[in-house]
């Protein structure tokens, strides 16, 4: 599974043996894209276990097959997952749960090569931290709109978002 416009970049399905490495990229590309949208100190925690992180991965990717990377000659720089929505209130049910990229990829087509491959045109929703204004307009370009539904989390509010199958 790979995408023609992304010559150095292969989509594929995660496998147990990413589980390190993808602790590491989920950690870093949190750091990337919230730094300064929420609390320092939630970004901080998330590095307090890596290894009982690297241990959840490894199991989600042992008994699910949801997960995507887009690996580059140097490492993994992105990942995707989807799969049956956990919200019982919209009118689809395939859910985007992450959708992260390194930021020295972002504007490159690897989100929109990990979102096509993850979910092609289908319906979905996914949820946003609100002010994340990059993210947001990323998914507005890929058909996705506010459906004004917001929940709080420790690390702040998320929106949901909506997409109808194109």
């Amino acid at each position: 599974m790979s995408h023609a416009t992304l010559p150095d970049v292969r989509i594929r399905r995660a496998s147990p043996a990413d589980a390190e490495p993808l602790t590491h990229l989920h950690l870093d590309c949190w750091d990337d894209a919230y730094t300064g949208l929420m609390p320092q100190e939630v970004l901080d925690a998330r590095r307090t276990d890596v290894p009982a992180r690297i241990e959840r991965w490894r199991t989600i990717l042992e008994q699910s097959a949801n997960t995507l990377v887009a690996e580059a000659p140097d490492g993994l720089v992105g990942f995707a997952s989807a799969g049956p929505g956990r919200d019982n209130d919209v009118d689809t049910e395939l859910e985007v749960m992450a959708l992260y990229v390194r930021a020295d990829r972002w504007g490159t087509g690897v989100g929109y090569a990990l979102l096509e491959a993850a979910i092609g045109d289908r319906a979905a929703y996914l949820w946003v931290l609100e002010g994340n204004e990059r993210a947001i307009r990323f998914y507005e370009r890929q058909g996705f709109r506010r459906d004004g539904t917001r929940d709080e989390h420790d690390e702040g509010r998320h929106v949901r978002m909506v997409r109808a199958g194109v």
